[in-house]
Parts: structure tokens; C-alpha cells; sequence
């Protein structure tokens, strides 16, 4: 039993090292609710639509096209920043985070 508990302790100690901390720069931002739907042109998201779909949470679309989802601190950043700006559309980030699965735990973000 104690083995267990021990290799349990060590399991879970090393957790965070499987994250992984990668920086995106200037990629799109999109809300969770129209990932699918703007994939292909990403950059003709509007910001009204975006700040319409808060509630289902922001993300990002990479290079290759994968979808990372913010984690609730970064979906904060990101929406206080839309508030702000007047862009209409071209919502694009430089963000950087740790990738855990297909979430993105934000640590820095900055809307271009």
C-alpha cells in the first residue's frame, strides 16, 4: 500500500512537466462556438460576433490548423482585450501558455 501511495505522490509530482510551454504569435483568435465554422478564413470573424459568443469561451487557431481552447484566466485576458479595441475583424494574438491536451493555460497574451 505504501509502494502505491509513493508511485501515486510521484505520478502526480510529475504532471506538470507534461505541459508544455509553446509561444503562438500572430494567430487568430476565434470563439469556441464558431471555431469550426470560420477554420477556413478565421480572419473574417468579427469582433462583435466574438464578444456575441463570450460565454462559449475563446481560443486559437494555429498554423496547422489545430484549435486550442483558453483556459478560464486566459479567456478573461482575451475578452478584456476585445472589449477594448475597435477592431472589427483580423482578431489576431500573440500568446504564450502551457498546452495540456487541447487547452491552452495562458500566461501572456497581447491582442495585435
Amino acid at each position: 500500500m505504501r509502494i502505491l501511495a509513493s508511485l501515486l505522490a510521484v505520478g502526480l509530482l510529475a504532471l506538470p512537466a507534461l505541459a508544455a510551454t509553446k509561444s503562438f504569435n500572430d494567430v487568430s483568435v476565434v470563439d469556441v462556438s464558431c471555431s469550426k465554422k470560420v477554420a477556413a478564413n478565421p480572419d473574417a470573424h468579427t469582433r462583435s460576433c466574438a464578444l456575441a459568443c463570450e460565454k462559449s469561451g475563446y481560443g486559437i487557431l494555429t498554423a496547422d490548423k489545430q484549435f486550442l481552447k483558453f483556459d478560464a484566466e486566459g479567456n478573461a485576458k482575451i475578452a478584456g482585450a476585445l472589449k477594448a479595441s475597435n477592431k472589427a475583424d483580423h482578431l489576431r494574438v500573440d500568446v504564450s501558455g502551457d498546452v495540456v491536451g487541447d487547452t491552452l493555460k495562458v500566461t501572456s497574451l497581447k491582442l495585435l
